[in-house]
């Protein structure tokens, strides 16, 4: 299977290296291209085999599966460049969370489907969200699932939580890395202890929180409930985080979901134009 990657930017890089440092695919089956060729070109000297294109047509021309990994002002653009060398036999694939499949399958011939990643695919783990067309056969989403899984777990969702999802998945570890940040500037500002031991300590907390999550039987809740004794100090301090977060994660979807809904309208005027425009 030979698979292409317009865009090199931060996500489509992560997931072009995801898959080759996985091997689920070779880098002499892939091409791709950026609009700043050298970043492009810089990527491939790190990965001997990888072809850099010296087009999007090109690209499209050598794929069986391409992944469009463009910004969503920049995918009209792209799509109508590609439009002449798409056929009906390639899945093509967004990763922009704003462009709709039916924006892709009204301006392309090929199977479409939506993917949304994380940063977490990085290190082989989280979930990779997958959406797909009608025009997608069972085959095909197995296809697509079974190269996912090699970096992620694939998690069918519905468009409609396109949002939510990405929330929860692809914009968490920003919004928990965040979090973890501010907890070592506080634990550094209040005691004195020093900013890498603060950090070594804060890291290895998440990546066990994460495993006793995954792995060890407990939900959030229950976690909470393990470590929590009844007028202890953890109980001290979640009663403060009761208060002082109350309705913030409330508000952050909102704010959320406000700029998605501002991307998607400015998405929607693009292609609302005649095919070519």
């Amino acid at each position: 299977m030979k698979a292409g990657f317009i865009g090199t930017g931060s996500m489509g890089s992560m997931l072009i290296e995801a898959f080759i440092q996985s091997g689920a695919l070779n880098p002499e089956k892939m091409t791709i291209v950026n609009r700043t060729p050298s970043k492009a070109e810089r990527l491939a000297q790190s990965y001997p085999g990888l072809r850099v294109a010296r087009s999007a047509i090109e690209t499209v021309q050598n794929s069986d599966i391409l992944f469009l990994c463009v910004r969503p002002g920049d995918f009209k653009n792209v799509i109508d460049e590609i439009r002449p060398a798409a056929t009906a036999a390639q899945i093509v694939i967004s990763i922009t969370s704003p462009v709709l499949i039916s924006h892709l399958e009204a301006h392309l011939p090929s199977k479409i489907a939506k993917i949304i990643p994380s940063i977490t695919n990085y290190v082989l783990s989280g979930a990779t969200l997958c959406m797909y067309s009608s025009r997608m056969t069972a085959e095909d989403k197995v296809l697509l699932e079974n190269l996912l899984s090699q970096i992620s777990v694939p998690i069918r969702i519905s468009e409609q939580h396109t949002r939510v999802s990405s929330d929860l998945s692809s914009c968490g570890p920003a919004f928990l890395a965040f979090f973890i940040e501010k907890f070592i500037e506080a634990a550094v500002q209040e005691t004195g202890i020093s900013w890498e031991e603060a950090s070594l300590l804060a890291c290895e907390m998440t990546l066990g929180t994460g495993k006793l999550l995954k792995d060890g039987g407990f939900t959030p809740q229950s976690l909470k409930n393990r470590v929590t004794v009844p007028g202890g100090i953890t109980a001290a301090g979640l009663s403060l985080l009761d208060q002082e977060l109350a309705g913030v994660f409330n508000r952050l979807f909102r704010i959320t979901h406000a700029k998605y809904e501002e991307d998607l309208k400015k998405v929607e005027t693009k292609f609302s134009g005649p095919k070519g425009e």
